[in-house]
C-alpha cells in the first residue's frame, strides 16, 4: 500500500525531507552474527563490549554454576533488540537498570529486548543473572566445558565463553575482565590476569582476577579444582602464577619442568616480538583428558597429555608466542588464523635455533621435503584454510614455511623488524593476512603479493624453482632430520580440538 503526501511545489517537498531527522528510522534488531563466514552464528552485531564483570559461584561436586554478568557496551546502531551468545539458563536480564524481555533461539543465541530501544552511541549496562550445569550443554554438537574429577575447565578455540558467561563471542570484540569466583574452601579458581585478592567466609573462598588489557572471549578461561600454585617473576619483573592439578600423577614432574620455564621463555621471546604486552604471566595444567593446549591470555591452558612423554618446552614456546601473535593482535576473521599459528610454530623453530637443535632453515627444508607433491598437505591454503582445516597441520607447518620464505625474501634485518613491529602496529586490536602482507611490504620496500600467494593461497606444492628461490630443498632431496623435529612434531595436535 502506497500513501501519497501532497505538498505544494518542489520546494515544499524538499523542505519536508530536510525536516525529518536522521534518527527517525525505526530501530532494528542487531545481527545474530558478527559477520564471520567461517562461523556465521558467532558474535553479534549492533554493539561493542568494553568490559565484562563476572561474579560467579561454582560447586565442583555437581558442576553447578551460578552467575551475574555485568556487561558494559556501547551501541553501534539504533537497536530494537540485540543478542548475546550463551547456553546456560537465564533468570533475569536488565538493560540500563530496567528489566528486559529475553528468549533463546538457534544454537546459542540469547535475544534481549530492552524496555526502551537504545539509540546508536548509547552506553549499555547489561546485567544477566543465570545458572546451570555447563557440562550438560552442547552447541553445534559439542561442548567446550571440560569436566574434571575435582571441578571444571572452560578452554577451547574458536569458542568457550558461551558455557560460562554471556558475551559477544568473536575476537573482533575484545574487552577487559573482572572475574570473581566463589568455590568451596580447599578448592582454587584460576583465571586470566592478576590475582587481586582472595577471601574466605562460611566454608567458601572467593578468588578475584583482573585482566586490564583487551581480551578476546575465547581467550578468557576459568578452571576450578584442587591446584598447587607456584609464583615468581620474570627478569623483566612480570609476576608469574602457575597452577598444577594435584592429581596429575606421573605427568606432574614433566608438566612442572616445562611450565616453570614460562618466565624464561617469555623474556627470550621479547627479543623477537618486543616487550611482553601484559602485566601477568603463567600457565595451568588441570586434570583433563583433552589433548590440546590453548593460548588463554596471560595464562595458557595445557593438557596433561602434552607432557605424557616427558617435558615439553616447545609447547610452552608455542603458547607464549601467541601472547603476541593471536592475543595482542587477534584475527579479524577466523580465516586469518595463519597469523596466529604460522608464527607460533615459527617461534618453535626459532627456539630450536636457540637450543642448537636445528636452524629454522633446516626445519623448513626438512618440512618441505617431508611432503611430496601429491600430499594433501599442500591442498590446504593457510591464508584461508576453511573452518574444516583451521587447525590442521598445514596451517602450522606450511604456515611456518611461508614465514621462512618471507625471511629469505626480505632478509634478516627487515624480517626481524617485521616480527617486532607487527605486534606494536596492531596492539590490542585485530588484523588480517592482507594487513600483514601490506605491513611487510612497507617495512621491506618489496612487493610480496606473489610470495604470499605461492605459500599461503595456492592449493599445491610450490615447484622446485619457487622452492630454490627461498632456499628450500626441492624434492627428491631429503635433508637430515633436525634434532628438534620430533619434539616439535609432538605438538602437532596442540590445537587439535
Amino acid at each position: 500500500m502506497h500513501r501519497r503526501i501532497i505538498v505544494p511545489g518542489a520546494l515544499g517537498a524538499a523542505s519536508l525531507m530536510l525536516a525529518i531527522p536522521a534518527s527517525a528510522a525505526a530501530p532494528s534488531p542487531g545481527a545474530p552474527g558478527i559477520g564471520d563466514p567461517y562461523y556465521p552464528a558467532y558474535g553479534n552485531g549492533g554493539y561493542d563490549v568494553s568490559h565484562y564483570d563476572l561474579r560467579l559461584k561454582y560447586q565442583p561436586a555437581t558442576d553447578r554454576l551460578e552467575g551475574t554478568a555485568t556487561i558494559l557496551a556501547r551501541t553501534t546502531e539504533d537497536l530494537s533488540r540485540f543478542n548475546l551468545d550463551f547456553l546456560l539458563d537465564v533468570g533475569e536480564v536488565r538493560v540500563n537498570g530496567a528489566k528486559a524481555s529475553f528468549r533463546t533461539s538457534g544454537e546459542q543465541e540469547l535475544e534481549i529486548t530492552p524496555a526502551k530501544p537504545p539509540a546508536k552511541g548509547t552506553a549499555l549496562t547489561v546485567v544477566v543473572r543465570y545458572s546451570g550445569v555447563p557440562s550438560s550443554k552442547e552447541a553445534f554438537g559439542f561442548t567446550s566445558w571440560h569436566r574434571t574429577p575435582d571441578g571444571g575447565v572452560a578452554a577451547n578455540e574458536p569458542e568457550a565463553a558461551a558455557w560460562w558467561f554471556p558475551s559477544n563471542d568473536h575476537p573482533r570484540d575484545k574487552a577487559t575482565y573482572d572475574v570473581s569466583v566463589q568455590v568451596p574452601d580447599g578448592t582454587q579458581a584460576i583465571s586470566n590476569g592478576t590475582l587481586q585478592s582472595t577471601s574466605s567466609r562460611l566454608g567458601w573462598t572467593r578468588w578475584n582476577w583482573r585482566s586490564d588489557k583487551p581480551q578476546a572471549t575465547y581467550l578468557a578461561t576459568l578452571a576450578v579444582g584442587r591446584f598447587d600454585l607456584t609464583t615468581g617473576t620474570t627478569e623483566s619483573g612480570i609476576p608469574v602464577v602457575n597452577a598444577y592439578s594435584k592429581d596429575l600423577g606421573a605427568d606432574d614432574g614433566a608438566a612442572r619442568a616445562s611450565v616453570e620455564r614460562t618466565g624464561e621463555i617469555a623474556d627470550w621471546l621479547t627479543g623477537y616480538f618486543g616487550p611482553y604486552p601484559y602485566n601477568a604471566l603463567g600457565g595451568y595444567v588441570p586434570n583433563t583428558d583433552t589433548g590440546y593446549a590453548l593460548e588463554t591470555q596471560t595464562r595458557p591452558f595445557y593438557s596433561p597429555r602434552q607432557f605424557a612423554n616427558g617435558s615439553n618446552v616447545s609447547v610452552v614456546v608455542h603458547e607464549l608466542a601467541h601472547q603476541w601473535y593471536g592475543d595482542l593482535v587477534s584475527v579479524r576473521g577466523w580465516k586469518d588464523i595463519w597469523i596466529n599459528e604460522g608464527f607460533a610454530r615459527y617461534a618453535q623453530w626459532l627456539w630450536s635455533e636457540h637450543e642448537g637443535e636445528g636452524t629454522a632453515q633446516e626445519l623448513a627444508d626438512y618440512t618441505y621435503a617431508s611432503h611430496p607433491a601429491d600430499d594433501p598437505f599442500w591442498t590446504v591454503r593457510p591464508g584461508d584454510p576453511g573452518p574444516e582445516n583451521q587447525f590442521g597441520l598445514a596451517v602450522y607447518d606450511r604456515g611456518a614455511l611461508a614465514v621462512q620464505a618471507l625471511r629469505n625474501e626480505i632478509g634478516d634485518e627487515d624480517f626481524f623488524a617485521v616480527l617486532k613491529g607487527w605486534p606494536a602496529r596492531y596492539a590490542h586490536g585485530n588484523a588480517s593476512v592482507a594487513d600483514f602482507r601490506r605491513y611487510a611490504e612497507e617495512v621491506s620496500g618489496k612487493p610480496l603479493a606473489a610470495l604470499f600467494d605461492t605459500w599461503l593461497f595456492q592449493p599445491s606444492r610450490p615447484d622446485a624453482p619457487a622452492a630454490r628461490a627461498v632456499s628450500l630443498a626441492p624434492a627428491p632431496a631429503t635433508p637430515a632430520q633436525p634434532r628438534s623435529w620430533r619434539r616439535i612434531a609432538a605438538t602437532n595436535d596442540v590445537h587439535g580440538h
